[in-house]
């Protein structure tokens, strides 16, 4: 499989991330290490996960998702064989949050004790932390980089304001830059990422790995009315793309699937794999059947015609 470059790095990732958030919410350790040796069997290599995954389940802390993470790399002993990306920044609780150096050293050592590493590929900070000095920010990683613990830094949720003011100030400072973006991107969410991120991020080399690639499932055409989404515990969020501009992008997907015999959703990630910016789209499965949807995206290469149709049905 074609492999491409996350960002500046040289780290080599397959075309598509796996999402982490599911571990320990909607499938258990089992069916998460049967998923995730169905992904690296089929010649993937990329998980992204945050250390607060999945504190919003009830009874749970924050972490499951890094715990099973680290408790299948380490019963493969395939460490040096994954890339993997986690995240540091929301609410964990007793006031453990944001970008300040103090905290994300405390945390990142949680993040590696979970997953059972010394090190980990890439560091993402969460969500902008409007209170703490972005110098402040990045001299943290500058140490955690200088003594082994993370490879890459990258950003989550920045808007195209800070991302452009973090990567001055770390050309400026000398400090580890930013080589990533997870913004919020799919056929639907387009607008806010294409304004100005998307230009920005092309014009610096980072790359982009968007989550939602699916927009909460929504692309997969599961939903397609109200009692659709009853039907599943994202349900309710795939509700907020079912509006005229989503069912015209619902039914190019299924004309385009139909062509190359797939599923949507299938379409959606590849139509993501794409676009120059991308560097791998992150999608999740539940089920070894899904799995198999989200990596046939990696195998189909859209005409050009289809993709000017999945671009004039999506336009905002």
């Amino acid at each position: 499989m074609h492999k491409r470059q996350l960002g500046k790095t040289g780290i080599e990732v397959a075309p598509l991330c796996f999402g982490g958030n599911v571990f320990g919410w909607t499938i258990d350790e089992k069916m998460s290490f049967a998923i995730l040796d169905g992904f690296r069997e089929a010649g993937f290599n990329f998980i992204d996960t945050a250390d607060v995954y999945s504190r919003w389940v009830p009874g749970n802390q924050g972490g499951e998702s890094e715990t099973i993470i680290g408790k299948w790399m380490k019963d493969r002993k395939i460490r040096n064989q994954v890339v993997v990306a986690t995240k540091v920044g929301m609410d964990m609780g007793q006031d453990k949050k944001g970008l300040k150096a103090e905290y994300i050293k405390q945390a990142v050592e949680d993040s590696l004790r979970r997953l059972q590493t010394d090190y980990i590929d890439l560091y993402q900070s969460h969500t902008d932390d409007m209170e703490t000095p972005i110098e402040e920010t990045l001299a943290a990683y500058d140490e955690l980089i200088k003594e082994g613990k993370v490879r890459a830094i990258g950003a989550s949720n920045f808007n195209a304001n800070r991302l452009k003011e973090s990567l001055h100030i770390s050309a400026k400072e000398k400090f580890p830059s930013y080589v990533t973006l997870q913004p919020k991107y799919n056929l639907h969410d387009r607008e806010y990422f294409e304004k100005e991120l998307e230009a920005l991020c092309l014009q610096n080399g980072v790359g982009v790995i968007p989550y939602y690639s699916l927009a909460s499932g929504f692309l997969t055409g599961k939903y397609r009315s109200k009692e659709d989404a009853k039907l599943s515990a994202r349900g309710e969020k795939a509700l907020s793309y079912l509006d005229e501009r989503g069912l015209k992008i619902l039914m190019a997907l299924d004309d385009i699937s139909k062509a190359h015999l797939v599923k949507p959703a299938t379409i959606a990630l590849a139509w993501l794999m794409q676009r120059k910016c991308i560097t791998a789209p992150i999608a999740s499965a539940t089920s070894l059947e899904q799995l198999k949807d989200l990596t046939k995206a990696a195998e189909i290469k859209l005409a050009t015609v289809e993709v000017e149709k999945l671009d004039f049905e999506s336009r905002y």
